[in-house]
C-alpha cells in the first residue's frame, strides 16, 4: 500500500534556503520513489487554517515514506527546510 507525505507550509522566508533544501531533496526523494502528486496548482482552504504551499508526496509504500524521513541525510535537509518556510507535515497510508 502507497505511503504519502501531506505537507502545509507557510509562505517563503529564505529562497536561498528553498533552492538548497530542494538540490538536497531531489536525490533522497530519487532514492525512496517519491513522486509529488498535488501541490503545484490552485489551493482553496474550505475549513481550518489556511497554507499557501501544500504538497502530496507519494511513496512506493508507507514504510518507503516513513524510511525517507528518517533518512540521515532528509534530516540534514529539513534543517535547511525550516529556513525555507514553516510547515507541518503528516505520513499516511493509502
Amino acid at each position: 500500500m502507497s505511503g504519502y507525505w501531506v505537507v502545509r507550509g507557510g509562505l517563503v522566508k529564505d529562497e536561498t534556503a528553498l533552492s538548497e533544501y530542494i538540490s538536497l531533496w531531489e536525490p533522497i526523494a530519487a532514492r525512496y520513489g517519491a513522486e509529488v502528486i498535488a501541490g503545484r496548482g490552485a489551493i482553496d482552504t474550505k475549513e481550518g487554517e489556511h497554507h499557501p504551499r501544500q504538497l502530496v508526496i507519494q511513496f512506493p509504500s508507507y514504510q518507503d515514506a516513513v524510511a525517507c524521513y528518517e533518512d540521515v541525510e532528509y534530516k540534514a535537509a529539513m534543517e535547511v527546510a525550516s529556513r525555507a518556510f514553516d510547515r507541518e507535515l503528516v505520513i499516511l497510508e493509502g
